[in-house]
C-alpha cells in the first residue's frame, strides 16, 4: 500500500493528534487514543488507557515539551483488514521553524464507528551512530 492509499480517517486522525499536540491540549491528544490504548515513549515507559496517556501529557505539555510542535511525515502505511491500519512516521518535536525527524514512530489505528483512533503507538528515538554502523555492514555484505 503507497501512503497515499491511507483511509482518509487514518490522516484526519494523524492530523488531530499533531494539531493536540501543538497546541498542548493533553485532553484532546489523549481522545486520540482508544480507552485502552497502550502508548509507549522512546524511552520505554509504558502509559495504558486513554486516561494514563492524558494524565501523562500532562505535565509534558506544561513543563518538558512547553510550546512544542510536532512534525511527521509517513513512510509506510498498511491495512490489516478493513478497520486496522498500520502507519509508520518519522517525526519530531521542537521549536524552531525546521523540526528534525530524530524519531521513527508505529501507529495501529483501528475504526471505531466512524473514526480512526490509535490503539498502539511506539515512539523509537534514532541512534545515529548505530544506523551508521548498520548501514557500512549492510553494503559490506551485499558486496560479500
Amino acid at each position: 500500500m503507497s501512503t497515499t492509499d491511507i483511509p482518509t480517517g487514518v490522516t484526519e486522525a494523524l492530523d488531530r493528534i499533531r494539531l493536540a499536540w501543538d497546541s498542548g491540549d493533553a485532553a484532546a491528544y489523549a481522545e486520540e487514543f482508544t480507552a485502552d490504548a497502550n502508548y509507549v515513549i522512546f524511552a520505554g515507559l509504558i502509559s495504558r488507557g486513554r486516561d494514563e496517556i492524558r494524565a501523562d501529557h500532562v505535565p509534558v505539555f506544561e513543563r518538558w515539551q512547553r510550546g512544542t510542535r510536532m512534525s511527521m511525515d509517513v513512510v509506510d502505511a498498511h491495512m490489516l483488514g478493513g478497520d486496522a491500519a498500520v502507519v509508520v512516521t518519522e517525526g519530531g518535536i521542537g521549536k524552531g521553524a525546521k523540526i528534525r525527524h530524530d524519531k521513527v514512530q508505529t501507529f495501529v489505528f483501528v475504526r471505531e464507528g466512524e473514526r480512526w483512533l490509535c490503539a498502539s503507538f511506539q515512539n523509537t528515538k534514532r541512534n545515529r551512530l548505530f544506523a551508521g554502523i548498520n548501514a557500512r555492514e549492510k553494503q559490506r555484505l551485499a558486496a560479500a
